[in-house]
């Protein structure tokens, strides 16, 4: 009988020699929530949007009563780049319809491309700067 018990214990850890680590918790319990499909909705998105499950958010949400979002912020160079490419390209739309009314920039335009371009190579600079 001892060596019966003893061959099914050898073949249990024989069978356990690889695979993913037996975990300390296990979570083997299920919960159904009913929702409607606007609400299914939006729980996916703010899960995703935290970057985690619908499982962890819903279990996170139930057990702290919050959830920790993680917010993706752009970095302030980035947004005056952008700023400052919008406001260009504003530029040179007016610059274009001049042009196709064939009427000359005055100096005060000018000047603004000017400025605009020592603004943009500035803003490059630091991006650059920051990057390497």
């Amino acid at each position: 009988m001892e060596t019966i018990n003893q061959e099914n214990s050898a073949n249990e850890s024989a069978k356990r020699k690889g695979g993913r680590p037996v975990k300390a918790v296990k979570r083997k319990k299920t919960l159904t929530i009913k929702c409607t499909s606007v609400e299914e909705v939006l729980i996916k998105a703010k899960a995703k949007q935290g970057g985690i499950t619908v499982s962890e958010y819903l279990r996170t949400l139930g057990v702290s009563g919050k959830v920790v979002m993680l917010v993706k912020t752009i970095p302030a160079e980035h947004l005056a780049f952008i700023a400052a490419l919008n406001h260009l390209g504003a530029l040179l739309n007016q610059i274009a319809k001049k042009r196709n009314s064939n009427d000359e920039l005055n100096a005060l335009e000018r000047a603004g491309l000017k400025t605009l371009e020592e603004r943009i190579k500035v803003i490059v600079f630091s991006i650059e700067k920051r990057n390497i």
